[in-house]
């Protein structure tokens, strides 16, 4: 899942344990996500678990994620704007890779390797070729295989 560095640090500093999306997710909660912090940054950083995620239209959200989505009210309004619907992912403790996974690492191990808009699955042989990357690469792969996603 790509975000932006910003909330990266937020989300593993605790300070951001609620993700919004401007589209429904299509994974149960309870999934394992890794998180990818967008430009500059442009690297694979930690993994968290999804542990709730709530739909609803953006005027009845706020109240629930106000002091947990690490963006101000303005923040907010702004990127709900024209949404029916926002989801909220309700966010376990994440947990950061020993090193961040560059991008240019990520394409050397694997050139099909694309990086989500907002959210995409890691098949069978990324996450191998992933592995490859370094010992951060295989800690990754370690931990989905721990949760049983793989």
């Amino acid at each position: 899942m790509s975000i932006h560095p910003r909330f990266a640090s937020a989300t593993l500093d605790g300070t951001k344990t609620v993700e919004l999306r401007r589209r429904r997710v299509a994974f149960p909660p309870g999934t394992l996500v890794v998180l990818y912090a967008s430009a500059p940054e442009m690297a694979l950083v930690a993994t968290v678990r999804v542990d709730t995620i709530v739909t609803a239209e953006p005027g009845h959200l706020w109240k629930s994620v106000a002091t947990r989505s690490g963006i101000t009210r303005r923040e907010y309004d702004q990127y709900a704007a024209g949404a029916g619907a926002l989801s909220a992912l309700f966010l376990d403790p994440p947990s950061k890779l020993p090193a961040p996974v560059p991008l240019t690492t990520l394409r050397r191990a694997c050139p099909s390797f694309t990086v989500p808009q907002s959210y995409r699955y890691l098949n069978v042989e990324e996450l191998k070729s992933i592995a490859s990357a370094g010992a951060a690469g295989a800690e990754l792969l370690q931990r989905v295989i721990d949760s049983g996603s793989a």
